[in-house]
């Protein structure tokens, strides 16, 4: 790829949470002449020099026209992702690591130079006794009671072998923390809490009281700070993982503060007992393997990401949960199939 030229730069899941940041961010960066946004649904969104097209990465029939798009590419962007159905992990799987293959092996076909792969924290083994932050080089074997770590893990033993197979593409591996924003708000609720969870209950006057249990401390990123992240990756000579998050920690203090609640302590196990019945009776998509999860994940030290990629969050943690709850309780979305607004109650 010639760092002097415009670039043409493909984005799978463009119309998610990050991708809708990513686009917009190439489209006001002069290094990139156009950009080809693909998802299953062609989103309502007009932006300068960004294209549209529907693929659905989970049919063996859309592969011809996934080789087509990123034929011409000078590096693709894959972030698509399916959260959901919880209960079913087989149709996840065939969206999020069947898909993920198609992308990569449309990749090497194409010898395309650059490859950059949304992973995760969750990709991540559990963090090391006493929660000091690691390095891109701690384990990434997941957490087996979740379909979504598993599926990030698996992944980076594929990108393992791609890396091997095709030295002369350049690849990257992002591994943010939780990324939330404005306009993820109604998309995220739908996928964590259900369709019908009323967002005007985030309120701090209806939430006198915050639930404390073991393992309630994890990392936030707004997603605008993401998708800078992806863009000087895209742009610089650089390979492998970076980490992604911003500070301060999150734990129920930080958490109480910003709800105005006071945090109680709680069993984890009670919580997990009641997640799992709502679960169980798809009262709420978030699965009790997932909360699992964040019991375990690590804290991610991110001094790789600001010393090769110069990269610093323009927002702390607070203010992109700030950011969240402000769109849930407003219903706050985007012109995309994923983050459609929708206010409940």
């Amino acid at each position: 790829m010639n760092p002097s030229a415009q670039q043409r730069v493909v984005v799978t899941g463009a119309t998610g949470n990050v991708g809708t940041s990513l686009v917009r961010a190439l489209s006001r960066e002069p290094r990139v002449g156009s950009v080809l946004g693909l998802a299953r649904r062609r989103p309502g969104l007009e932006l300068p020099g960004v294209e549209w097209a529907e693929v659905d990465l989970s049919l063996e029939g859309d592969e011809p026209r996934l080789a087509q798009y990123v034929a011409d590419a000078d590096a693709v962007v894959h972030l698509a992702w399916r959260f959901g159905p919880t209960h079913d992990p087989v149709e996840t799987w065939r969206t999020n690591v069947l898909g993920a293959v198609r992308v990569f092996d449309a990749v090497a076909a194409a010898r395309v130079p650059v490859l950059v792969h949304a992973s995760s924290v969750g990709a991540y083994s559990p963090g090391p006794k006493g929660g000091a932050p690691v390095s891109e080089a701690w384990p990434t074997h997941g957490w087996p009671g979740a379909a979504y770590t598993r599926e990030k893990a698996y992944l980076e033993r594929v990108l393992d072998t791609f890396e091997r197979d095709h030295p002369l593409t350049r690849v990257v591996r992002m591994r943010p923390a939780f990324l939330f924003k404005e306009e993820s708000a109604s998309g995220q609720r739908r996928i964590f809490a259900g369709r019908f969870f009323p967002g005007q209950l985030m309120r701090p006057e209806l939430l006198p009281l915050l639930p404390e249990f073991e393992g309630l401390r994890f990392q936030v990123l707004h997603t605008e700070d993401a998708a800078d992240a992806y863009r000087r990756a895209i742009l610089r000579d650089v390979r492998g993982a970076f980490n992604l998050a911003a500070d301060p920690v999150l734990d129920a203090d930080n958490l109480g503060r910003l709800l105005n609640a006071r945090p109680v302590k709680v069993p984890a196990g009670a919580v997990r007992g009641a997640l799992s019945a709502a679960w169980r009776l798809r009262l709420a998509p978030a699965s009790p393997g997932l909360f699992d999860a964040l019991r375990h994940m690590p804290l991610l030290a991110t001094e790789r990401a600001r010393r090769e990629l110069e990269w610093e969050p323009s927002a702390s943690s607070l203010e992109a949960v700030e950011a969240f709850l402000r769109g849930v309780r407003a219903g706050t979305g985007d012109d995309t199939a994923p983050l459609a607004g929708h206010r409940i109650g």
